[in-house]
């Protein structure tokens, strides 16, 4: 089969479409027919040598979500037959024409969606879906803050609050993104230099209930005077940097909770519980049209360099797709 290779740590220019072995499902494997697959940040990082697979998943076969067809299953699998089209989570190795995924970890793709939608839909949606409501609690009517508004998480996070119910607020470098967040349910545009004071004179000092970051250090005290008493904050990335002095005195006056959280590293049954939440109360939305992945770009397989070097200027909204 063909996959995408990171031949050595680099930049764009280490990836190789390569031939490499088809692996035969065992147990409770389903081997997926991959169509597309979502390319994301985490990616970038495995290809630079900064975040290796976990356990399990290939070291230098990238991808973190996929959309495809049910090929061939193990001798334990009885929720999928071939022909079904699925898409999931992967520890990696999803850039590639085949992948073998536990049974778990698989979702049906709804009628109303193609490959290239579904591979955008599982590491986003998922990971939004369970920051928002399962770490931060999220609740009807509340305020939530999100970062990096433009991005795959931050997309999918905008439709989800929205769809609950709450108000949102975004931020991003950009005002052009801004714009293009609204009619996914972004009720408030901020800029990313002075959130904190905008948040306060627009909600009379009250404050966002849960903030969204993907920043991390350069953001924090800001992240802290926005916050409402008893909010909370979930920290999904660190590409502002991991290492922030904090005003404990401002953290315990709120009772604000921070926590943080990773989707690759988790347990499979980790893993296969936020697939359940998702598939109970995501995929509805999505196969209803109430909520939808933004695919800003679609690539061929060979041009993975390319998609990787794009996403690297920072300057999609929404998914980059790659297709086999």
């Amino acid at each position: 089969m063909r996959a995408v290779v990171i031949t050595r740590p680099g930049g764009p220019e280490v990836l190789e479409v390569q031939e490499v072995e088809t692996p035969e499902p065992q147990g409770d494997e389903v081997r997926v027919r991959v169509r597309a697959a979502g390319i994301n940040r985490a990616d970038l990082l495995q290809r630079a040598g900064g975040y290796p697979a976990p356990p399990g998943a290939p070291g230098n076969i990238p991808g973190l979500e996929f959309a495809g067809i049910v090929d061939a299953v193990g001798p334990r699998v009885r929720q999928w037959r071939p022909g079904q089209r699925v898409m999931g989570l992967a520890g990696g190795g999803a850039q590639a024409e085949y992948i073998l995924e536990p049974e778990g970890l698989l979702v049906e793709i709804p009628e109303n969606l193609d490959f290239v939608q579904a591979a955008g839909i599982p590491e986003v949606f998922m990971t939004a879906h369970d920051a928002l409501f399962t770490q931060a609690g999220l609740q009807m009517g509340e305020r939530v803050l999100i970062h990096a508004a433009g991005s795959g998480v931050g997309t999918a996070a905008i439709q989800l609050a929205h769809a609950t119910g709450a108000t949102v607020y975004g931020t991003s470098r950009t005002p052009e993104k801004l714009e293009r967040a609204r009619p996914l349910g972004l009720d408030v545009g901020l800029s990313d230099q002075n959130f904190a004071a905008e948040v306060q004179r627009l909600t009379n000092g009250a404050g966002v209930n849960v903030i969204l970051d993907f920043v991390g250090a350069t953001y924090l005290q800001q992240n802290l005077e926005a916050l409402a008493t008893w909010g909370r904050i979930v920290f999904l990335a660190t590409m502002g940097g991991a290492q922030a002095n904090i005003n404990l005195g401002m953290l315990m006056g709120k009772r604000a909770s921070l926590k943080g959280v990773t989707l690759r590293t988790r347990t499979l049954e980790e893993k296969m519980a936020v697939t359940r939440r998702f598939a109970a109360h995501v995929l509805p939305l999505l196969a209803n049209g109430k909520i939808k992945p933004v695919i800003e770009k679609v690539y061929p397989l060979e041009q993975i360099g390319q998609a990787h070097a794009e996403m690297g200027e920072n300057r999609n909204f929404g998914k980059l797709v790659v297709t086999m």
